[in-house]
C-alpha cells in the first residue's frame, strides 16, 4: 500500500448565515479504516449544511460495516453521487425560503493507495499534482488529463448566485456535481482538496507551485490558507493536503 500523510487547516469565519446561529465555517473530515487487506481513506472539505449528511452516508456504506472488495471497486462513484445529492436535497428543503441557497463541497476516497474517487460540487474542488502539473477533475484546460478520468456529471439546479464577492480571479461556480475516478501511480505527488476561498484567489497551478516543495502536508495546508488570506479572499478558506510518500 502506498504510504499516505495528510494535513488540514480551516480559517474560522466568525460571521453567521442569515437566520442561523451556527458559525459559517467549513467541516473537514478525515477517516481511515482497515479491513483485512482493504485500506480506505476518506477526506472531505464540506459546506457545513451538507457535510454531516454526506459523511454519514459514506460511513454507513463503507466504514460502519466490512465492505466487499467488489462493492468498493464497482459502486464507489455511485455511492458518492447518492451521498451528495441526498444531503443536498435535505439541505435545500431546510432552506427552501432562501432563494440564494447553494451548497459546495469536495471529497476524495482512497482505496488501497491504488484508486482515487473524487467529487466536486460548486466552487470547492480537488486538484491532483502529477509530476508538478495540476490536474482538475472537471478541467477542460489539460487535454492530457482526460485519459485519466472517468467523469460523470450530475446537474444540480441553482436558484441564484451570490455576486457580492469581487475577487482577483473569477471562477464560475459550477452547477454540476462532478464525480470521477483514476488509478494512482508513481507520478501522483499530492492532492489538494479546498474550498472556494482558495480557488477564487489562485489558479490550480499556482496552488501546486506554492506548496510542492513542502514535504509536511500540515505545513502545506497552513501555507495555502495563509496565502489565500494574504490575497484577501472573501469566501470560506479551508483545505486538506494528501501527500503520497
Amino acid at each position: 500500500m502506498m504510504p499516505i500523510s495528510h494535513g488540514y487547516h480551516v480559517v474560522e469565519n466568525k460571521s453567521v448565515r442569515g437566520g442561523s446561529d451556527e458559525p459559517d465555517f467549513d467541516t473537514v473530515v478525515v477517516q481511515r479504516e482497515q479491513f483485512d487487506e482493504l485500506e480506505l481513506w476518506f477526506f472531505g472539505v464540506f459546506d457545513p449544511r451538507i457535510g454531516d449528511g454526506v459523511t454519514k452516508y459514506i460511513q454507513s456504506h463503507f466504514f460502519d460495516k466490512k465492505p466487499k472488495q467488489s462493492q468498493i471497486n464497482k459502486k464507489t462513484k455511485e455511492i458518492m453521487k447518492k451521498a451528495y445529492l441526498g444531503a443536498r436535497a435535505k439541505a435545500r428543503e431546510a432552506q427552501k425560503e432562501d432563494e440564494t441557497f447553494q451548497t459546495e463541497s469536495a471529497s476524495a476516497m482512497l482505496i488501497n493507495g491504488e484508486k482515487l474517487v473524487m467529487a466536486n460540487l460548486g466552487g470547492y474542488r480537488a486538484v491532483v499534482c502529477r509530476n508538478g502539473v495540476a490536474h482538475q477533475l472537471n478541467s477542460k484546460h489539460h487535454g492530457g488529463a482526460r485519459r485519466h478520468w472517468t467523469r460523470r456529471l450530475f446537474p444540480v439546479r441553482i436558484l441564484a448566485c451570490d455576486s457580492s464577492n469581487v475577487t482577483a480571479i473569477r471562477h464560475p461556480r459550477s452547477s454540476e456535481l462532478v464525480v470521477g475516478a483514476e488509478k494512482l501511480n508513481a507520478e501522483t505527488e499530492f492532492i489538494i482538496i479546498a474550498s472556494t476561498g482558495i480557488w477564487e484567489v489562485m489558479k490550480n497551478q499556482e496552488a501546486v507551485n506554492l506548496i510542492r516543495h513542502l514535504e509536511d502536508p500540515q505545513q502545506a495546508a497552513e501555507c495555502l490558507t495563509k496565502e489565500a488570506l494574504t490575497r484577501m479572499s472573501k469566501s470560506n478558506i479551508s483545505c486538506v493536503i494528501i501527500r503520497f510518500d
